[in-house]
């Protein structure tokens, strides 16, 4: 299927840092619940990432991600998750975090 650039668009992809992350037991795949703050436009928003296998909770804090802002929150469990925090699957289907290779401004937009 082929988009226009005007579509590209439509999907709002920011910068954000994690401010806080913690394990998410109640989900039904292994999870981490992920609070990022993406600036003062935006603000702090919160994620449900299914990252176990890479990644420590604690490890995260202070790491830039990238996430789509623009999706309607989804209720996972008993947590809400308002963004869509974005990685890529290795060969073993893990998922690994997309983010910025240097530091850029929290909120900042994918281009």
């Amino acid at each position: 299927m082929t988009i226009t650039y005007d579509d590209f668009l439509k999907v709002d992809i920011r910068v954000g840092r994690v401010t806080r992350a913690e394990p998410f037991p109640e989900a039904r795949k292994p999870a981490i619940k992920l609070w990022i703050d993406f600036g003062a436009e935006i603000g702090e928003k919160k994620s449900s990432a299914q990252i176990t296998a890479h990644y420590d909770p604690q490890a995260l804090i202070g790491r830039q991600v990238m996430a789509v802002v623009n999706f309607p929150p989804r209720q996972i469990g008993p947590f809400m998750s308002e963004v869509l925090v974005l990685g890529a699957a290795d060969d073993a289907g893990n998922i690994s975090l997309i983010a910025p290779d240097h530091p850029v401004p929290l909120g900042a937009r994918m281009h």
